[in-house]
């Protein structure tokens, strides 16, 4: 999001309109999670990921469509931007609940208002990014359901794992990383359940 400040600041009136339902969305959705039984939460888990899964692989398809409805959307109407608040309260609330997909969930909100420039939209997808995640972290926090050492031990391995998988993604290619990802999340899907 800091890399992407200079573009964020040019679509300032957009950030308090979907902060709101960012933060409103990540709470309940924690708040959910949390109340979700753990039989509940396994019989979820194999549908969310492949909704992630799904949602990964058609980005590109999103993507372009996103472009003929922003074109026919530049100068949003009340109603319109209402329904993309309530778009983006929805992703916020899945987002808290599970969180997979939410990037390309939140570029497709962007689009439908009418943003076109993918480096305006990362930063603001990032920004409400953080607000999800933060409000939900919190609440998880001060709920006592983060075990702390397995925290701080996935913590440290997503972050390397992040810098050696961004190395290894530009050597093996945009096409074969999206298939990997797709395909693992299928295989992922599938696995989880057969099993529960």
């Amino acid at each position: 999001m800091i890399g992407f400040r200079h573009d964020l600041a040019k679509v300032q009136r957009w950030l308090l309109l979907l902060v709101i339902p960012s933060l409103a969305g990540g709470a309940a959705g924690a708040i959910l999670l949390l109340h979700t039984s753990t039989r509940t939460f396994e019989r979820l888990v194999p549908w969310l990921i492949l909704i992630a899964t799904l949602l990964f692989a058609s980005q590109e398809v999103i993507a372009k469509r996103l472009n003929l409805v922003a074109r026919a959307h530049e100068k949003p109407t009340a109603g319109w931007v209402t329904f993309v608040f309530s778009f983006q309260f929805i992703v916020a609330i899945y987002g808290g609940y599970f969180g997979a997909g939410i990037g390309i969930l939140m570029l497709a909100a962007l689009g439908l208002i009418g943003l076109t420039d993918l480096h305006q939209m990362n930063a603001l997808k990032n920004l409400l990014a953080i607000c999800i995640n933060g409000v939900a972290a919190i609440y998880f926090a001060m709920s006592g359901a983060v075990i702390w050492p397995d925290a701080l031990l996935m913590a440290i391995a997503a972050i390397f794992g992040g810098f050696a998988g961004a190395k290894l993604a530009h050597k093996l290619g945009r096409n074969f990383v999206r298939g990997a990802v797709v395909v693992i999340g299928l295989a992922m899907t599938v696995a989880l359940y057969l099993k529960h």
